[in-house]
């Protein structure tokens, strides 16, 4: 009764006394959402647009409900701020360069407990609610997992009331929008910004000065440096609401775009000059124009270090500030401010803190350099050597000298140390400075990261173990104390709440709905595991997921997918070491396992990919060719027509990942042992009912633990055994004597998938075979295939199957953003929730 009663007030109606209680938490007065000429809806339908209400369209319908919703919560966000500026508690800020926070119009609407409401107002408004929330785009604030994982934690932290803030960059334009024309991937502009967006405000009166030691000039085309003449940036700050669930806290994501100062050479211009007129304009709006330039030209690469210190510089100046208004004493920084690095991006955070400390402050090194380090702490999110970042010296000699010389003497100290310590080690002392010496000498910021923290932490226990004792093994033993591990976790309100409405009414009606603020209760549904009852309704939520996302696949895309085939995923970023090439030889197995006897017997499957490839990654650009020259061969095969079929789904962004995360039944984690820091779509996936398979590489042995290993399907080389074979590892070992493998690749290699195309696959036998296979796939390849025979018996009995689903739901509760977030405040911020009266 209690479960049903909680069910009733949260996924139903409202009743008089909550919509009382949530009208008096908002602060919304007599005006009500809509209904009423007068109703804010309505008020701004007409008001904003200015136009006839026969000719208003879906946009402006979701504008004007966005709108309505920020107006809801705008006098609960300034509350939540005024909270903190007069209790003055210890406040987290989390710089990142990413913040994949997918739409925002669902989301706040079921966090501010509005969904009876909206729900009342479209169906009175006729209004059709698909429609509606496609006029939103996603937020092209980010690209991968690092991005989501922030995005989750600002969710997560605004819930738990913690008083935090988010710092990132207002990009005008995404990473890039994908299309795919024959096979291929192309980049197109993601100008996500292209129409006003509703939930951003610009604070003009608290934008921020960013000093660099050069100028810039237009000169042949293009813009160069002028070295020794200073030149400034402004910091305009664009906030956006966080919205905790329940609506308690609303916390802010603060991010910056980038203007010149009132610049505009007026006699150039009137000489005909006219670019050269607005070069200093030019070069500060190109600052935060896009998502991750081309960094495989120097002047992306140039353009990335400069954002990197832009958003440290502004989010540097602009805590500060807010700190010095309640606090005067400078010793008390690591007591109210807590400074999280999401990985390598925001390190100039140690120089720049330490050059405010000294040169403003004018504090002693010692003292400052003893507040740095209490202040800031560091994600670590790679173990991959090319993802560490280093910048070149030179760059900061010409755009930030004095922060190089404060690089200098931390490095020239830390050495002094080293030597002490391990006296006569010069290879140690190499390793661990923070300077790389060559040709081109270089600062490593992860080295700069840790020495400049009190933490390190990585997002898996496998993952923080390599990281201990491989990727930077000299300075975790210079600094032991300051490693440890967060495993990840994703918020439960979008990847379950929002994203599967029907399994989350079949997991409240069996347990209750406590599980939306505390992930662990869903370990309840354990011990229900084998009840006939609730397998069934976990199968029907399941096939409506499923029926929900082919109408929406056939109304978005024109392609028709049968519900009751298996669906089997990967999704993410293209990469060789997350091995779709993997998953690809598996398919082409099974293809050909079909073609040699039609009358196998085979479930229908359906296997999706979706993820992006770096623009300038050619490998994987070819990996995603392949998979749609082998989609589409399948296709026009009549013996496996209907019991095959592959898609690759363009695109790959937040939204659509909601849809299908919710609809897979299998999910594919089978990255090359030591190589996957955490993942969190094995996560989202795993809390939705989806079964894993996949190897023994970052979060997913976590999950496997907790869900036991028995309701896996684990295979392949272990991180240890990857390693260890690294000096005799021969792929030609398993194509001589597996003869699957064999006959697989000879297919691929006989333009089998690219007849008309002959040869465009030859670089895939460089990386498999003539390469060396660097990533293992052959290696894996006989167990994968051992492992999908066995999920391929389970699926077929459909109580099996269920129950070790609910399992898998049963044990997802550690992997909460919550419990992610917890463990951050006691062990490395030592913050406490503030909550807003």
């Amino acid at each position: 009764m209690k479960a049903q009663n909680q069910k009733s007030s949260r996924f139903a109606g409202l009743t008089e006394s909550e919509l009382a209680r949530l009208v008096q938490q908002y602060g919304c007065g007599p005006v009500r959402f809509s209904g009423t000429d007068e109703a804010l809806y309505e008020r701004h339908l007409v008001f904003d647009n200015v136009m006839d209400m026969s000719v208003i369209g879906a946009r402006e319908r979701f504008e004007a409900i966005a709108h309505s919703v920020r107006d809801v919560l705008s006098q609960r966000w300034i509350r939540t701020a005024k909270n903190y500026d007069e209790r003055n508690p210890k406040r987290v800020y989390y710089l990142s360069m990413e913040f994949l926070i997918g739409r925002s119009l669902a989301n706040n609407i079921t966090n501010l407990l509005l969904d009876p409401v909206a729900r009342a107002a479209t169906r009175e408004k006729n209004i059709d609610a698909f429609e509606l929330l496609e006029q939103e785009p996603d937020a092209g604030l980010g690209n991968g997992g690092l991005g989501r994982l922030a995005a989750c934690f600002l969710d997560s932290m605004a819930t738990m009331q913690i008083p935090a803030m988010g710092y990132g960059l207002r990009y005008e334009y995404g990473m890039f929008k994908q299309s795919i024309q024959d096979g291929w991937q192309h980049e197109l502009p993601d100008n996500w910004l292209r129409r006003p967006d509703p939930w951003e405000v610009a604070r003009f009166g608290e934008t921020v000065k960013v000093n660099l030691n050069c100028s810039f000039e237009v000169r042949g085309g293009a813009l160069c440096a002028i070295v020794g003449k200073p030149s400034s940036l402004i910091g305009i700050p664009f906030d956006r609401p966080v919205v905790g669930y329940g609506g308690k806290t609303i916390n802010t994501l603060r991010l910056w775009a980038a203007a010149a100062q009132d610049y505009f050479d007026f006699q150039e211009f009137s000489s005909g000059d006219f670019v050269g007129a607005l070069a200093e304009t030019l070069t500060a709006e190109s600052l935060t124009r896009v998502l991750y330039p081309d960094d495989h030209t120097t002047m992306g690469q140039g353009l990335r270090f400069v954002q990197e210190y832009f958003l440290v510089a502004c989010s540097l100046a602009d805590l500060v500030r807010r700190f010095r208004v309640a606090n005067s004493n400078w010793q008390a920084l690591p007591e109210k401010v807590a400074i999280q690095l999401n990985d390598t991006h925001p390190t100039m955070a140690v120089p720049e803190l330490m050059r405010i400390l000294l040169d403003e402050a004018h504090l002693g090194w010692d003292e400052a350099w003893a507040i740095t380090v209490k202040t800031l702490a560091y994600t670590n999110h790679t173990l991959l050597p090319e993802a560490l970042e280093k910048w070149p010296v030179e760059w900061f000699q010409i755009l930030l000298p004095r922060q190089l010389e404060i690089i200098c003497e931390i490095n020239r100290r830390l050495l002094d140390d080293v030597r002490a310590r391990f006296p006569g080690d010069e290879q140690r002392v190499a390793c661990m400075s923070l300077i790389e010496e060559g040709a081109q000498r270089k600062v490593r910021m992860a080295n700069l990261a840790i020495v400049g923290s009190h933490s390190t932490n990585g997002v898996a226990a496998i993952h923080s173990q390599l990281l201990r004792t491989s990727t930077v093994r000299d300075l975790a033993e210079m600094f032991p104390e300051r490693f440890n591990n967060k495993t990840n976790g994703v918020t439960p309100r979008r990847w379950l709440l929002i994203a599967n409405p029907s399994l989350s009414t079949t997991i409240s009606d069996a347990i209750g709905d406590d599980w939306v603020t505390d992930l662990s209760h869903l370990k309840k549904l354990k011990s229900l595991a084998d009840d006939r009852a609730l397998q069934s309704a976990f199968l029907r939520s399941k096939r409506e997921a499923k029926l929900q996302f082919a109408n929406w696949l056939k109304l978005t895309a024109g392609q028709t997918v049968d519900p009751d085939a298996t669906f089997d995923c990967q999704i993410k970023r293209i990469h060789e070491y997350k091995r779709q090439m993997l998953n690809a030889l598996r398919i082409v197995v099974l293809y050909n396992r079909l073609r040699e006897n039609p009358n196998l017997d085979m479930t229908p499957r359906i296997f999706f990919f979706s993820g992006k490839a770096a623009a300038a990654y050619q490998l994987a650009k070819l990996i995603i060719k392949f998979i749609n020259n082998l989609a589409g061969v399948i296709d026009a095969d009549p013996d496996v027509r209907g019991r095959l079929k592959v898609i690759f789904l363009p695109d790959y962004c937040v939204s659509l990942a909601e849809r299908l995360i919710a609809a897979s039944d299998v999910s594919n984690q089978i990255s090359t042992a030591g190589y996957e820091a955490s993942g969190t779509s094995n996560m989202k996936l795993m809390m939705n009912g989806a079964l894993t398979i996949g190897t023994r590489d970052g979060a997913t042995i976590e999950m496997a633990e907790e869900a036991g290993a028995e309701n896996f399907f684990l295979f392949g080389l272990t991180a240890e055994q990857v390693a260890a074979s690294r000096g005799w590892y021969n792929p030609h070992w398993h194509y001589d004597n597996e003869p699957e493998t064999h006959a697989a690749l000879d297919l691929i290699f006989s333009n089998h998938f690219s007849l008309n195309e002959p040869g465009i696959f030859e670089a895939l036998r460089g990386a498999l075979l003539t390469g060396g296979d660097y990533y293992m796939h052959l290696a894996d390849l006989k167990s994968y295939l051992e492992a999908d025979g066995r999920l391929r018996e389970l699926y077929a009995d459909s109580a099996g199957w269920a129950r070790k689903a609910i399992l898998n739901i049963a044990g997802s509760g550690k992997f909460s953003s919550d419990r992610t977030i917890a463990e951050y405040a006691k062990d490395i911020w030592n913050v406490k929730p503030c909550a807003v009266e």
